[in-house]
């Protein structure tokens, strides 16, 4: 008896939970079919009960009445995609060198890259007056060649491993965005003015994106990846097959659910990220956060109409949620996710 009731009260606060968790979607919902005096009046919940629904919110809102509506929603499909993409295919490819190969990185030799990046960066442009990509390309090839050759040196002080640099992958995402993205809208200014324009651009938006999503395809396919047998691997090897036919033809296809997984989770980062869409683009590339961080006019906040932008911002990810949940439930990604 005592055990029955401790699961009626579990099933109780899973419901109210359910219930506080779904009731803000159901509202955006139901806001975006009410007419302009259903929402003016009063809290109304219940189609054709408190109020007759009506599509005018979804014909202004494509008829441009606030605004391009579309390019937007295409900006945030083609950027999302492309970053996403590129993001799990870099990530499985440092995740797969991180499962299979050792690493030993002296702390000293990255003392050294800092040294030259920075000292090499004040030197070109402070003092010689070189444009900062110039200087910036420059100073990050030099130290990168000089650190991997001092690594190779037996450098006193602690050396990193595997489990270090994974960490560093992860802890890119530790400090505040404001910092990186400030950053990289300063470089991307400077870029522009030598004739390749990044700010408001397909290719800026991709790249920042994909840098942004990097950190979270690293640390997921990590997992994912150590779960292949390393033994297809040696078979492949014995056929005298080559590391990368290996990687992307036998690795890839058994961590497949592993990449779709770790896709949905990084496009769903990417679909919602804000502050590096909001300083890199200006108009002609904002994405759907933009979009509905803009959805007020001179008339007021028109809540039916800041409705639809929200349900066209939150279908995609429930749907990503959905799918995600379907695989985590029918067990492809049993021993995957920890």
């Amino acid at each position: 008896m005592e055990g029955r009731g401790y699961r009626r009260t579990g099933l109780v606060l899973a419901l109210l939970w359910f219930f506080l968790s779904i009731f803000p979607l159901y509202f955006v919902l139901v806001t975006a079919f009410k007419p302009p005096l259903a929402v003016s009046q009063g809290p109304t919940y219940i189609p054709w009960v408190d109020f007759q629904p009506t599509l005018q919110a979804f014909r202004d809102a494509f008829a441009g009445l606030r605004g391009d509506f579309w390019a937007p929603i295409v900006s945030s499909v083609l950027v999302s995609i492309t970053a996403t993409a590129l993001a799990v295919l870099l990530g499985a490819m440092a995740a797969y060198a991180l499962v299979r190969f050792e690493f030993r990185i002296r702390l000293l030799a990255g003392v050294i890259f800092a040294i030259i990046a920075i000292g090499g960066f004040l030197l070109l442009h402070g003092l010689w007056g070189m444009r900062v990509p110039y200087a910036l390309g420059i100073v990050l090839v030099v130290a990168l060649v000089v650190s991997v050759l001092a690594n190779r040196l037996p450098l006193p002080g602690p050396v990193m491993g595997n489990d270090d640099v994974t960490f560093w992958f992860v802890s890119q995402r530790i400090f505040p965005p404001i910092v990186s993205a400030f950053a990289l809208y300063l470089l991307y200014t400077e870029v522009n003015k030598l004739g390749l324009r990044l700010t408001d651009s397909f290719p800026g938006l991709v790249l920042a994106y994909t840098a942004f999503g990097l950190p979270f395809a690293v640390w997921l396919m990590r997992d994912f990846l150590a779960t292949v047998p390393v033994e297809v691997e040696e078979a492949a090897l014995v056929d005298n097959i080559g590391r990368f036919r290996i990687f992307f033809g036998v690795v890839l296809p058994m961590a497949r659910p592993g990449l779709v997984a770790t896709s949905m989770i990084v496009l769903a980062f990417i679909w919602n990220e804000f502050l590096f869409a909001l300083l890199l683009t200006s108009g002609k590339w904002q994405t759907l956060p933009i979009l509905l961080a803009g959805q007020n006019s001179s008339r007021g906040d028109e809540w039916w109409a800041i409705a639809v932008a929200a349900l066209f911002s939150i279908a995609p990810m429930v749907v990503v949620a959905t799918i995600l949940g379907r695989m985590m439930r029918s067990g492809l990604l049993t021993g995957s996710i920890k």
